[in-house]
């Protein structure tokens, strides 16, 4: 390839910069050299000549200030190429038309189960219905999908308000609420109007025989019934002379259907349980599809966005619709959304949290909106992340980090910064100078104030005992107090957790040095930190903190975003967001 021209090493450097100005001033060589490589393809025969240049112009740019990296970024239209590129991005959470919809005439419905509250998973379908009717000025109806019949599932009494807080947080808007369970007579009114156009049948059936004889296309011996007998056997099963497990009301399809589980399905089953709103007033209820296929049609539900794994039951409904004779609202199947490297499971929180093992429905393990609130993971960022997938059949893998990056992007200019340090070690430092800091609370936005230590001669300070162990294993002894002086550590007395260190007044390039976060002695009050796992880290934060009000989100300088949960006699408890 020859020699490496001045407009290759002029693009290095503009990539360079590009990458250290997304990451706080600091990049590396392998993506820098990577991003050339793809847009440059032709220089990768000459990957072994571009690697030392690479390094060289990395190593400068590392050696810049922030400041003189974000002027540079700027200069070369760094900056501006991001902020369209953010733009677009804005511009692609749009969803796609929905088709047949006009403006005022769309209506749909959000139908969580109440087993615990909404979860990361699954807040998806709802931000997106929630979506569509804001764009067609719609209306969307929340109708709590209580009903008892599908048994496994277990409602869970305080899901009803979890539910609704978690869509108010989310600022899903809807206009009416209907819950399932008051619509018994409903279900009752339609299964009888279902049997006299014989269309449905009592089945006394065990499931093994009625398993077989599905598979094998043969009809059951109750299916000849009557009209007249079956409606007699369905109101012998409302008034309880059929146990639990005796009877069932199946609706009649092809028998020989080329899908043995579209046969015959049941629609309306006997359940014992007590309902937590309705008590034991009902003892038949309906399957999901009945269900749906009934309040679809009288909630006058124009669009239905499901998870492909329903596609079974909207065979049932249109079919059920074909029968009456109503219209079909549009339905979207949409894939499933799984976070990488999360199990989400309610019924696993619901275990660990009736068990005391987490400690509430806003325990981070759970991944429920209530738990990402108390973590501050905002909603504005929520809905960005549900939004980006847009619709597809398919099955979506998406990284927690994605949800995260959303988040920054609207904190990381408000959260104000200060110093925590987690395990913390004394320093106690000869040769300090009484000093007064001011220090921006945002290195970006100084029109907010300032934090101030007072720092005394040889005052004494706390920095984390991994950043203590970093430096000796990588014999560093030099460091410096984040905006403030340069220490040299003379001693560490690990039995004691003491550090004996001196003002460091040699020549050294502080641009090369380790800046570590600290807190002066007289300004530390104990903080701890709820981190997603529920571990609880436990250390020190500078006393500035305290003027942050409940439910801010701050930044702990090289540790991360946290929500401030508790001030309780000027010591704080934090909840981690994410880095």
């Amino acid at each position: 390839m020859g020699e490496i021209n001045e407009e290759a090493k002029n693009a290095i450097f503009k990539l360079a910069i590009k990458n250290a100005y997304q990451h706080e001033g600091k990049c590396l060589p392998k993506p820098v050299l990577g991003m050339f490589l793809k847009k440059n393809p032709e220089y990768k025969k000459a990957v072994k000549d571009i690697l030392p240049i690479v390094e060289e112009i990395v190593e400068k740019v590392n050696r810049m200030e922030k400041s003189e990296v974000e002027k540079k970024a700027y200069e070369l239209g760094i900056i501006q190429e991001l902020e369209s590129e953010e733009k677009n991005k804005e511009e692609s959470y749009e969803l796609s038309p929905l088709p047949n919809a006009k403006e005022g005439s769309v209506i749909m419905r959000i139908a969580p189960f109440p087993s615990g509250p909404i979860h990361i998973g699954n807040a998806r379908p709802f931000i997106v219905n929630d979506e569509y009717v804001k764009k067609y000025k719609g209306k969307l109806i929340l109708v709590m999908d209580d009903t008892i019949g599908g048994g496994g599932k277990e409602i869970v009494p305080e899901a009803y308000d979890l539910i609704k807080e978690g869509l108010d947080y989310l600022g899903i808007k809807y206009s009416d609420v209907v819950f399932k369970s008051d619509r018994l007579e409903i279900y009752y009114k339609y299964a009888k109007e279902l049997i006299k156009k014989g269309y449905a049948y009592v089945c006394f059936c065990s499931q093994e025989t009625m398993g077989r004889l599905r598979k094998e296309g043969k009809e059951c011996k109750h299916r000849a019934h009557s009209v007249e007998e079956n409606l007699e056997y369905f109101e012998k099963m409302l008034n309880g002379e059929f146990k639990q497990g005796e009877a069932v009301l199946r609706i009649k399809t092809d028998i020989k259907h080329k899908n043995p589980a579209f046969r015959d399905r049941v629609i309306m089953r006997i359940s014992e349980k007590e309902h937590p709103r309705v008590g034991k007033k009902y003892r038949v209820w309906p399957l999901l599809e009945f269900s749906w296929a009934v309040d679809d049609h009288l909630l006058g539900i124009t669009h239905i966005i499901r998870g492909k794994d329903l596609m079974m039951e909207t065979m049932m409904e249109k079919y059920i619709w074909d029968i009456f004779g109503w219209e079909s609202p549009v339905i979207i199947h949409t894939g499933l959304l799984r976070i990488e490297g999360i199990k989400l499971s309610k019924s696993k929180a619901q275990k660990e949290v009736k068990e005391g093992k987490y400690f509430g429905w806003d325990d981070p393990r759970t991944w429920s909106i209530q738990s990402l609130r108390k973590r501050g993971i905002l909603p504005e960022a929520i809905r960005k992340f549900a939004l980006s997938f847009g619709l597809t059949k398919h099955d979506i893998t998406a990284p927690i980090e994605a949800l995260y990056k959303e988040n920054r992007r609207i904190i990381d200019p408000l959260a104000n910064r200060y110093f925590f340090v987690h395990d913390p070690v004394k320093v106690e430092i000869k040769g300090l100078k009484k000093a007064k800091l001011r220090i921006p609370l945002h290195p970006e936005h100084k029109e907010r104030g300032f934090r101030e230590f007072v720092i005394n001669e040889n005052s004494s300070v706390f920095i984390s005992k991994n950043d203590v162990e970093d430096l000796l294993n990588n014999n560093q002894k030099v460091f410096r107090l984040k905006d403030f002086q340069n220490i040299e550590i003379l001693e560490f007395d690990k039995e004691n957790n003491k550090v004996k260190a001196c003002v460091f007044e040699g020549d050294i390039d502080i641009k090369r040095i380790p800046k570590i976060q600290w807190v002066p002695e007289n300004q530390k009050i104990k903080c701890s930190v709820v981190m997603p796992d529920a571990k609880i880290l436990e250390g020190i934060a500078e006393s500035n903190v305290l003027n942050e009000s409940i439910n801010s989100v701050v930044q702990f300088e090289r540790f991360g975003f946290c929500r401030i949960d508790e001030k309780i006699n000027k010591e704080i408890k934090t909840y981690y967001a994410h880095g």
